[in-house]
């Protein structure tokens, strides 16, 4: 076996394919030379793997016998709910320790694997709140759209409820200051069902997204109770406020405050920290706003006009 030599390292070629060795040195003088997509010698990151099956088995708890192959009879109930607790509790508390060691919360007084062990148990406990939200949720899609024939339809088959269970969790855990797992579970939410929920996002009660392709809602949202969106929204920022060498400022508040009972129609973009939509206001279609609006407003795009014409003969 040969090999050639750089940067000091000798690097083998490997048998059978000496072009193989030879692209194993590029590749280590390119892990040496861009250092900072690397992950090497650091804390041992969270598991995307692991925090998939995590979200997964807590979208069972939420839903029983709705995320599961078999039928969970009524009987079996009790040891299912018991025998998963146990198994995302130790899952999730070796994750958070993990988080931890990349990225110490501020305050955070006990010593690691007891923080994480009291995180996972206080998060854990909160899962009867998040269940009575997302009733509200369902019931909003039941009364806001008429396709919609039930409960169960509304689970297995709307892509929005998944979505708003992820990140009414991921929430809980971006409030606790805990790093990289929450945005973990809103991007394979994200992936899964097109619509982008940032865990930092406060959402209000009996929230509906309809069909829900393309939606965004930012990480500094504040989203009232009973608000209706439908596909292609973006609640977003307008601009970034820097430092004085020019860095983004993290933090600050960047996306729209959005009231109790507002509809916002398909396509409309909604930006800026300073821009709130007052309660009870519809926003149409298409609409762009970069400003606050009163409350009862109705907002419309007339910048376009469409005509309809006759088609000229054959």
């Amino acid at each position: 076996m040969h090999g050639t030599k750089k940067r000091g390292y000798s690097y083998p070629m490997i048998n059978g394919d000496d072009g193989l060795g030879e692209l194993a040195g590029r590749l280590l003088d390119s892990y040496h030379d861009h250092g900072g997509i690397n992950h090497i010698d650091g804390a041992n990151l969270p598991s995307k793997q692991a925090i998939v099956l995590l979200t997964q088995d807590l979208l069972r708890l939420l839903f029983p016998g709705f995320f599961d192959q078999d039928i969970l009879h009524s009987t079996d109930l009790d040891p299912f709910v018991r025998r998963l607790l146990e198994k995302v509790a130790r899952n999730l508390s070796h994750e958070i320790l993990k988080s931890l060691d990349f990225q110490p919360r501020e305050g955070g007084g006990l010593l690691a694997d007891g923080e994480a062990r009291e995180i996972t148990l206080g998060f854990l406990g909160r899962l009867p709140e998040i269940r009575a939200l997302l009733v509200t949720d369902l019931q909003a899609a039941y009364d806001g759209d008429p396709a919609a024939s039930s409960f169960e339809e509304i689970i297995v088959a709307y892509p929005f409820i998944e979505a708003v269970a992820v990140q009414r969790l991921a929430h809980l855990l971006y409030c606790e200051k805990i790093a990289l797992i929450p945005r973990i579970m809103t991007e394979w939410a994200h992936s899964r069902t097109g619509i982008d929920l940032h865990p930092g996002a406060k959402i209000g009660s009996s929230f509906f997204i309809d069909h829900g392709t393309g939606v965004v809602v930012g990480e500094t949202c504040r989203v009232g109770d009973r608000v209706k969106i439908y596909q292609g929204v973006t609640l977003g920022a307008k601009s970034f406020k820097k430092d004085a060498a020019g860095r983004i400022i993290k933090g600050s508040l960047r996306h729209p405050t959005i009231e109790d009972d507002v509809t916002i129609y398909a396509g409309a973009t909604i930006l800026g920290g300073d821009t709130v939509i007052g309660a009870r206001s519809t926003i149409s279609g298409n609409v762009w706003l970069t400003h606050s609006v009163p409350p009862d407003s109705l907002v419309v795009f007339e910048g376009q006009r469409v005509e309809v014409r006759s088609k000229p003969s054959a």
